[in-house]
């Protein structure tokens, strides 16, 4: 098998796996990973946050963000595509309305999270990060280099989404051009895997607990997803059904250094 069909066939696994019936919430809350995972403090200094496309940030760390703000640490937000390509059409139109969409909802939700300026936009094409990780790596190098940050938190690059793992692996290698931590957050991961899963690098995972008031303004910034939470059509669930968002709204979030 070549190279280029094995990366298709690697490509069509993980979307199945994705698409399938995902592990239930109560089954992670059962799996205690807030008592078996050791707690994490942010480094002192300015933090970039990455995402692959609008909503991801909030997904996987907004709790945190908003116990950072709160706290009067600086945050800075890099957004590498628009996701234009959530709904699956191709129609150029379409997908720019959609791409303006979820701009002005990630502007909303992070208002929401408290005091941020706005997301530095790259502009890259949703499903297509992949090849695009130098660019993302220069757009995310030139943020830490002007914050001055002293951690950079990215999609987990083994989440079996291309866009996270792209995004993930150009965060490391922004990070380790300056010499800065780089942590990276599950999202798809609590779909597919399951406790104790020999896929997920436990070792190397922490938990970060939020504040009452942290998850309450996580929980706002997640609902002006608007375009990513109602119903796309008939038999079309949204993109993030409340199963899924169930896995993004307890009193911790998870990363891996």
């Amino acid at each position: 098998m070549s190279g280029l069909a094995r990366a298709a066939r690697s490509r069509q696994d993980a979307a199945a796996l994705i698409d399938a019936d995902g592990t239930d919430e109560t089954d992670w809350l059962a799996a205690g990973l807030e008592r078996t995972l050791p707690p994490l403090r942010v480094p002192e200094g300015p933090v970039v946050v990455v995402a692959a496309h609008p909503d991801d940030e909030v997904l996987g760390c907004g709790g945190t963000v908003a116990t950072l703000l709160a706290a009067g640490v600086s945050v800075h937000t890099v957004c590498l595509t628009a996701g234009e390509a959530s709904h699956g059409t191709d129609d150029a139109g379409q997908m720019a309305l959609l791409a303006e969409r979820r701009r002005a909802e990630l502007a909303t939700a992070l208002r929401a999270l408290g005091p941020l300026p706005d997301a530095v936009h790259a502009g890259l094409p949703d499903t297509g990060l992949g090849r695009h990780e130098e660019e993302a790596r220069a757009v995310i190098a030139g943020v830490v280099a002007r914050t001055g940050a002293a951690l950079c938190l990215a999609p987990w690059e083994g989440d079996l989404h291309s866009d996270h793992e792209a995004a993930g692996r150009s965060a490391r290698r922004a990070g380790s051009d300056h010499g800065i931590a780089v942590w990276t957050y599950p999202v798809w991961m609590w779909h597919w895997a399951r406790p104790g899963d020999p896929r997920v690098p436990w070792h190397r995972a922490g938990v970060l607990p939020l504040t009452e008031d942290a998850l309450d303004r996580k929980k706002a910034a997640l609902a002006c997803f608007t375009s990513q939470l109602e119903v796309r059509g008939p038999e079309q669930a949204p993109v993030l059904p409340p199963q899924e968002l169930a896995h993004h709204t307890r009193a911790f979030e998870t990363v891996m250094r």
